[in-house]
Formats: structure tokens, C-alpha cells, sequence
């Protein structure tokens, strides 16, 4: 009677670990499944401007602003690409943007990286207040700051040309990007600091050979926001470039879009041809990112992890 009673009992223990577990299951599925549901709805809002961007550079000008609009073109016009390119110059600006793009990636990784490895590696007094005072700068916007550059600036000579865009990014490359790779460098042991001084490795070698090697994650961050930021900057262009020789993508396509010549002076660009433009100059930062997130998102997390 007692063993019948035990394997009874065992059995009820059984079938409620069961029941557990499936009820485990249930919950973790269905928990996953509103995330991802989630995470879905979100990236279709995320993505939908870039859809109605595309769907508007291949349909008929009449049909943009039609109520209730139509998602897909009625007429797939695969000409307004080669219509737009016609008119707008695309390889001029675009070489002027590579190169103001270019030279500020140089810059910023080079000053930015090193000031980092000075606030992360180097013992020297003060260097927590520096670095705080450093941080403080985040704090400014840029528009306070504007007046001042602009003056010194335009007391060089250096008004309408690219130096206003590129020089300053080899003077610390920023708050921001020297925090980033500071916080990258700290998670590096300092054993292989001292393994490379007994084998003759000075603080620049120690740099250059030990720790830049090892931070090319967070390098490619701070190389990838850079390049999203000045591939899409307005504003700086706008202030310092005058003549439609220097101009860039971003400062172009604004201007171009007003002068559009015709028998009674000037009208708009046709905004399906606009929507070309401006979808093929979305298409580099977005495969640049494409073929770089892993780095992006290696780097951005690996920041966070020792402060």
C-alpha cells in the first residue's frame, strides 16, 4: 500500500514538472513572439520613408501627390534616374563630399585615438579633471561655437574652401569619439602594456603596435558614425562654401531643386527626379553600414562595459 501511495505520489510530481515546463515554453514563445512582433512594427515605420522615397523616384510626376496616395508606381519610370543625373552634378559634388569625408576620417582617428590612449593609458596629474573638462564640451551645440570658428576662419583666408571642414577634426576629433575610444582602450588589459616595455616598446609603439590593433572595432565605429555625419552635413557647408564648385551632395540637391530653367525663368525640379537624387545619395552611407555593422555593433558594446 505505501509503495502504491509513493509511486502515485511520484507520478502527481512528475506530471506537475511537466506542466511546469510546458508552461515554460508557452511563456518564453510567447513572450519571444511579441518582441519580435515589436521589433517588425517598428522597423517597417523605421523603414517606410525610405520606402516612399524609392517608390517616388520611379513614378510619374502626377502621381506623388495623388489622395489616397499610391504605395507602388503605376508606371515603373526607370528614366527619371538618367533624367535626374542629367542636370544635377553628381560627380563633382560627390567628389567634393569623398574628399571633405575622406579628410575628415584621417583626422579624427588620428586625434581622437590618441587623445584617448593619453586619457586611458598614460598616469599623468589632472588627467580625470581634463578628461571630465573634455566631456563637458559635449554639452555645447555646435551653433555656439559657429560665431567665433567662423570669424577665425575668415581672418585666415580660408572662407569658401574646404579647410573650415577637415582641419579642425585633427585637433581632438571630439568629445564624444575620444570618450568612445577611451572607454575601448580601458577594456584592454594592461598586461600587454607591460609585456611590450620589457620587450622595448616605448608609449608611441605601445600605441601604434599593441593597442590600435586591438581596437579596430571601436576604430570602425567612430569611422562610421564620422562618415554618416559629414556624408549627410548641411549646415557647415552651407556656412563656409559659396560657389557651386565646392558645394556638396547635401548642399546641391537643396540648391539644385529651385533651378530648374524653363521659357519663363526658373521652377522647381520635378520631384520625382529630386527623389532619384536623393535616393542615390542615401544608397552609399546605407551599404557602407550594410557591410560594416558588425564592426559597428562589436564596437558600441564593447565601449560600454568598463568605464
Amino acid at each position: 500500500m505505501q509503495a502504491t501511495t509513493q509511486a502515485t505520489t511520484s507520478a502527481e510530481r512528475s506530471n506537475q514538472q511537466l506542466e511546469r515546463r510546458a508552461l515554460l515554453r508557452m511563456q518564453h514563445w510567447t513572450s519571444r513572439s511579441l518582441l519580435h512582433l515589436a521589433v517588425t512594427a517598428g522597423a517597417v515605420v523605421f523603414l517606410f520613408p525610405l520606402f516612399w522615397l524609392i517608390s517616388s523616384s520611379l513614378k510619374p510626376e502626377g502621381d506623388i501627390f495623388l489622395f489616397p496616395p499610391n504605395l507602388w508606381p503605376s508606371k515603373f519610370m526607370w528614366l527619371n534616374y538618367p533624367a535626374a543625373l542629367s542636370s544635377f552634378p553628381f560627380l563633382q559634388t560627390g567628389l567634393n563630399t569623398m574628399l571633405i569625408v575622406v579628410g575628415v576620417e584621417i583626422g579624427r582617428l588620428i586625434s581622437a585615438s590618441l587623445a584617448a590612449y593619453a586619457f586611458s593609458r598614460v598616469r599623468i596629474p589632472g588627467r580625470q579633471v581634463l578628461f571630465m573638462l573634455v566631456l563637458s564640451t559635449m554639452m555645447l551645440p555646435y551653433h555656439i561655437t559657429l560665431i567665433p570658428q567662423y570669424i577665425i576662419f575668415r581672418d585666415l583666408g580660408w572662407l569658401n574652401s574646404f579647410k573650415p571642414l577637415i582641419v579642425p577634426s585633427f585637433f581632438g576629433g571630439g568629445a564624444f569619439f575620444i570618450f568612445l575610444l577611451r572607454q575601448f582602450f580601458m577594456t584592454i588589459p594592461r598586461e600587454y602594456d607591460d609585456a611590450a616595455r620589457i620587450d622595448g616598446c616605448g608609449t608611441f609603439g605601445i600605441y601604434w603596435r599593441i593597442i590600435l590593433p586591438l581596437a579596430k572595432p571601436a576604430l570602425a565605429t567612430v569611422a562610421i558614425f564620422t562618415f554618416m555625419g559629414e556624408w549627410n552635413d548641411f549646415f557647415a557647408p552651407l556656412i563656409y562654401l559659396n560657389t557651386p564648385d565646392k558645394w556638396t551632395l547635401a548642399l546641391a540637391i537643396k540648391t539644385w531643386e529651385l533651378t530648374q530653367q524653363s521659357g519663363l525663368g526658373y521652377k522647381p525640379q520635378p520631384y520625382n527626379h529630386i527623389m532619384a537624387i536623393a535616393t542615390l545619395i542615401t544608397l552609399v552611407p546605407m551599404l557602407m553600414f550594410f557591410f560594416t555593422q558588425r564592426y559597428f555593433v562589436q564596437g558600441v558594446v564593447v565601449s560600454g562595459i568598463k568605464g
